[in-house]
């Protein structure tokens, strides 16, 4: 990185956006204000200047601009040296740099009252030697303003040159990074989102450094960006993609020489990193749907031969005892931005179980391959844990053998997934072997049949408009569920023996003999389980 004490003076405003210029202590340092006497505001040195401005009218305030550095022979406040303690707030509150003065002429001297608000509020006051012309100021001052704007610009533009030929060349994060680095001569690194390190360059000590400056400082924080840490060390630039935030470009100095000046570069940096990534992204798309067509094929029986060798090129250790996962989106879902953030969750859930696993997106699900000793159950709830944007069910298959058995794992693993759902609502996690006789009855596909079964075998006890119904349906389902024990049903259903014994002679005038008829309880029980089956 540049230490020219002749580097562009820069600053960022309110809005983010970056002002260049040179500081009022800059201005001071010039051949022609040579002379020149600071009186008062010392600490605005660091002001910027943008732009010169003379006064000798005394409505001034309606001309003025922010960032000038006002010069005056006095004259219009000759008349006026009880306001001038005014007039240097309201310079101020405007933005004005610096209030520089010939005094002799017009005034002999400033009011103690003006030195002292200039003092509190930071804000120069300058007396400017009597033999210097004002033009001589303006021409020497613009002209360095201007210099140092034309040597910003052309810094930024070599460093555009070197990155876009990067791109060209193929390169990719790394070499961005190591190229400012190499610029700036500080530790640079490209940040996801989360605060991963995509890449990093400069000296290893200081990229730990970065890191932990990053994380103290940079995600989750409400800083403006572009930004430059006021103590030089740490500078940040979004990198934005398609309208989207893909995470940031972070430099650190550990001398602490990072100044505004390098968020030019920082910047075109960011722009060539949204490039590599929307690049990324381009090819991953691309390789994703080869993946998720290639698996599609073994599970649906038309994968053709050689399955285990065509699936070791994408990683993926498909000849050992697997079992399949399906998770699917619940309704209500946005389902087109919330099915890609799903796959990425699950693929990074796979890497950290099961490397060898395969995951694939299709169109409303994402599947998931992995070996018969991964504990597909902490699988799931990891995923579920890292995805907050909506609801999924998780269904989970029985083991197969490898890849000939892969298309029936699917199926089963799909039917869980459909039915837990059902049976538990949204965010159900079901195994295919926990579905008992659900298995049976979501075979039938038939809806209005299962319907019309419920309705013939409960009458009125299927709807749930009469509370009275639905009471004696519930008392209905402990009894089947306790193989007609009286007692323990009276128990489980806080009642009076006599009043179960009422009860059940009620049931028995709505349903029939079911205590005596086998057949008609387990019609019964097969109702009370479609009932049970939300979405039938």
């Amino acid at each position: 990185m540049s230490t020219d004490p002749a580097a562009p003076a820069m600053r960022l405003a309110s809005t983010g956006t970056i002002i260049h210029g040179v500081t009022v202590g800059e201005v001071l340092g010039v051949s022609t204000l040579a002379g020149a006497r600071l009186i008062a505001g010392k600490t605005g040195l660091d002001r910027i200047v943008q732009r010169l401005n003379v006064m000798e009218v005394p409505d001034i305030l309606a001309w003025v601009k922010p960032n000038e550095l006002l010069l005056t022979t006095g004259y219009p406040l000759r008349n006026t040296p009880q306001s001038l303690g005014r007039l240097v707030a309201d310079l101020d509150e405007r933005g004005l740099s610096a209030l520089a003065i010939k005094l002799g002429r017009y005034l002999d001297e400033l009011p103690a009252e003006m030195i002292e608000q200039a003092d509190r509020l930071g804000f120069p006051l300058i007396i400017l030697p009597n033999d210097v012309g004002f033009d001589d100021i303006l021409n020497q001052v613009l002209t360095d303003i201007l210099n140092r704007q034309a040597a910003i610009l052309a810094r930024a533009e070599d460093a555009h040159r070197g990155l876009v030929q990067i791109v060209l060349a193929g390169g990719g994060m790394r070499e961005v990074t190591a190229e400012v680095a190499g610029l700036l001569e500080v530790a640079v690194a490209a940040m996801d989102v989360s605060g991963a390190t995509l890449a990093a360059a400069g000296g290893s000590e200081q990229v730990a450094m970065l890191r932990d400056a990053y994380m103290i400082s940079g995600p989750g924080r409400d800083q403006p960006e572009p930004m430059v840490r006021a103590d030089g060390h740490y500078a940040v630039v979004p990198i934005v993609a398609g309208g989207h935030h893909h995470g940031r470009i972070v430099a650190f100095s550990q001398a602490g020489t990072l100044r505004e000046s390098d968020i030019r570069i920082l910047e075109r940096a960011a722009t060539v990193a949204a490039l590599v990534i929307t690049k990324q992204e381009a090819v991953n798309a691309v390789e994703s749907k080869y993946r998720a067509d290639f698996l599609r094929d073994v599970l649906t029986g038309r994968g053709g031969g050689r399955i285990a060798e065509r699936a070791k090129a994408f990683g993926w250790d498909l000849e050992r005892p697997v079992s399949v996962m399906v998770a699917e989106l619940d309704p209500e879902s946005d389902e087109r931005t919330a099915q890609d953030r799903l796959l990425a969750v699950w693929q990074a859930a796979v890497r950290r179980h099961d490397p060898r696993g395969a995951v694939a997106g299709f169109s409303h699900e994402v599947v998931v391959i992995v070996g018969a000793g991964a504990d597909t159950a902490r699988l799931a709830t990891a995923a579920q844990a890292a995805f907050a944007e909506c609801t999924f069910s998780t269904g989970m298959s029985r083991i197969a053998s490898g890849a000939e058995g892969l298309a029936d794992a699917y199926a089963q693993a799909l039917k869980a997934a459909r039915v837990g759902r059902q049976l538990h609502g949204n965010g159900a996690v079901a195994h295919f072997d926990q579905l008992g006789v659900y298995r049976l009855l979501s075979l039938v596909n038939d809806t209005a049949e299962l319907h019309a079964f419920v309705r013939e075998t409960l009458g009125a006890l299927a709807g749930d408009d009469d509370a009275e119904n639905a009471d004696l349906r519930r008392t209905l389902h402990v009894l089947l569920e306790t193989n007609l024990n009286v007692a323990e049903t009276a128990r489980r259903l806080h009642f009076h023996y006599n009043t179960l014994r009422y009860r059940i002679g009620k049931l028995e005038r709505l349903l029939g003999n079911f205590t005596e008829d086998a057949h008609l309880r387990l019609n019964l029980t097969l109702a009370l389980h479609v009932l049970n089956m939300r979405g039938i």
